[in-house]
């Protein structure tokens, strides 16, 4: 059994898919992969000079992490596929024909792979050094984890929000209405604070740019719900899993650069709606039925606040007709997923 199948889902994003394939064979990597994916038949292991395939390396001495890649793009129009195919020969590819959404990419990727633990990874990434290696070390010395994140950097290397509270009001509030900047990254608004030491830490989940799996909790509570097309899946997981008494953490010497967005932003509106479409329906699924009556008329006011704001954007020459038509066109369409999936 290899060590980590590394799952990266792809969407229109071939210059920051290459990118994120060049960091994980980079030679510092501590990752190993086959020289060429299997295309069909049982995968066959790579054994390397000084390491037995499944071993584990010995404690205080980094060994190789044995690694497979599997992309899975969503009908992508940009080259992604060929990309792929003709500079990373080690990389299994799944081209679907269509946008099957982040959790059913993510799960086709997930039933194919081999490894004792499962990275999903965004294409937007860039891994730093060993980041991950160190997360296959994390997740062999703490058997009850389930979940272990790194610490996700902006591309000018300064902090990224990346470990998080499970949502409540307060956050739904914030999001609207930001009385003061600093409660953006306060416990209030569901973060925790940087460790100073740099250890790491229990969260209840992470953002899904980053997190790998451990196969038996996966084999406990399921795959992804593909009910979520996008956003908050991995919201639902962690809950999942630590409803099954599974661990969760953030492993901040583990660092990637993660973009963000860079998929999202090529249908802004669609995916403004599909933000709050999988709020409401998260809440539908765990919450109790008066937390989603006060969280629907906190989303419903801040609709209206956005589109009051709007509207004076256009009187003050801000935004013109077409920019006006947009954002209104966009909070209509959230509106609607939110009274849908309420």
């Amino acid at each position: 059994m290899l060590d980590v199948s590394i799952v990266v889902v792809s969407f229109n994003t071939v210059s920051f898919l290459e990118g994120c394939l060049s960091s994980l064979c980079h030679a510092e990597s501590g990752l190993r992969f086959p020289a060429k994916a299997p295309t069909s038949g049982p995968r066959a292991e790579a054994v390397l000079p000084g390491r037995i395939a499944g071993q584990r390396p010995l404690e205080g001495k980094p060994g190789l992490v044995l690694a497979e890649a599997i992309v899975v793009d969503n009908g992508s129009a940009d080259g992604s596929r060929e990309m792929v195919a003709a500079g990373f020969p080690q990389v299994r590819l799944i081209a679907n024909d269509e946008n099957r959404g982040f959790a059913a990419a993510n799960n086709q990727g997930m039933r194919i792979a081999s490894g004792r633990y499962i990275l999903l990874l965004n294409s937007d990434t860039v891994v730093r050094g060993r980041a991950i290696a160190t997360l296959v070390e994390f997740l062999d010395a703490h058997p009850a984890a389930a979940v272990a994140s790194a610490q996700l950097e902006n591309p000018d290397g300064t902090h990224q929000d990346s470990a998080f509270r499970f949502p409540g009001l307060l956050m739904t509030f914030f999001d609207f209405f930001p009385i003061n900047h600093r409660l953006r990254s306060s416990r209030l608004n569901g973060r925790y604070p940087r460790p100073k030491d740099g250890r790491p830490f229990e969260i209840d989940h992470p953002l899904g740019a980053c997190m790998m799996v451990r196969q038996e909790a996966i084999a406990d509570v399921g795959l992804l719900d593909e009910q979520f097309f996008m956003y908050c899946e991995e919201v639902d997981w962690c809950l999942r899993m630590k409803t099954k008494v599974w661990r969760v953490y953030c492993v901040p010497e583990a660092r990637i650069v993660h973009y963000g967005g860079q998929s999202a932003r090529q249908v802004r509106s669609v995916m403004y709606a599909e933000l709050f479409k999988s709020r409401a329906r998260f809440y539908r699924k765990h919450r109790s039925p008066l937390f989603r009556l006060l969280a629907k008329v906190i989303m419903k006011l801040g609709f209206r606040r956005e589109i009051i704001r709007a509207k004076r954007r256009f009187k003050t020459g801000a935004i013109d007709a077409d920019g006006l038509r947009q954002e209104l066109a966009t909070l209509g369409l959230a509106r609607l997923a939110v009274d849908d999936n309420a």
